[in-house]
């Protein structure tokens, strides 16, 4: 007699990315499918233009997306780090933030972050979402202590902690619940969606839930500019988990 066994099916992943007004993109996103059934994943978004530095994001988030898969977020977000630490010989020194996160079946997500990219989770049964994240800039800070929103939001751009200088003390990880849809995003998509509530993010994900690529898509195209006209690099990476389902 036949066995049925559980079977996973693979995660679904959509990635997409839009320059911003500046012209040139300086963020970038990639997952990794490893041989285990985890995808590492990871955005990256470079700080300021320069040819070195859109030469070297792509490589970030390749080098942490295939870490993470392998040893987890955190060593993924080190890695990354650690290939910015040379300012290379025109002294340029690029850096960037990051999200990363690990993917696994039937497990926990797990993120590890430096800076203001962003991951949310999406709870399929109950229809809500989660923001995972907190920022690294002197806004958020001081927002923490109660300091006058106004002012605060002054410093908003300002990174408290880049790849350039992330240790796994400043880095910080937390666990998305297993099953949860998973949403990677650069600041041109969450600030220039809704920076201070889930209402337009969630109404997005809600719609478009069961397509990953689709899903990445609109994220990114619904980020708007500013009121002087500027438009930020956008990114978004949106991981479906794998389901298991009966098998035979």
């Amino acid at each position: 007699m036949a066995i049925s066994l559980p079977a996973c099916t693979v995660p679904a992943v959509g990635v997409a990315s839009r320059t911003g007004t500046d012209g040139t993109n300086a963020d970038a996103a990639h997952a990794f499918h490893a041989s285990t059934g985890a995808v590492g994943a990871a955005v990256i978004d470079g700080i300021s233009h320069s040819d070195q530095l859109h030469a070297l994001v792509p490589v970030l988030a390749v080098a942490a997306a295939r870490t993470a898969a392998i040893r987890w977020p955190l060593a993924g977000l080190l890695t990354a780090g650690l290939l910015t630490c040379d300012p290379g010989h025109d002294g340029a020194r690029p850096s960037a933030v990051a999200v990363v996160a690990r993917v696994q079946a039937g497990e926990p997500t797990t993120l590890a972050w430096a800076g203001d990219a962003r991951a949310y989770g999406w709870d399929p049964q109950l229809q809500l979402l989660t923001r995972y994240t907190t920022d690294h800039t002197v806004a958020a800070y001081l927002a923490a202590y109660e300091i006058e929103e106004g002012i605060a939001d002054e410093f908003s751009s300002q990174i408290r902690v880049h790849l350039t200088d992330v240790t796994p003390a400043t880095a910080h990880q937390a666990l998305i619940p297993c099953g949860h849809l998973v949403v990677l995003t650069s600041d041109g998509v969450h600030d220039q969606i809704d920076p201070d509530d889930l209402d337009d993010l969630d109404a997005i994900i809600r719609t478009h839930q069961h397509d990953a690529q689709q899903l990445a898509d609109t994220l990114v195209a619904a980020a708007e500019p500013n009121e002087s006209g500027y438009r930020d690099d956008a990114t978004a990476l949106v991981i479906i988990p794998a389901r298991t389902t009966p098998g035979g």
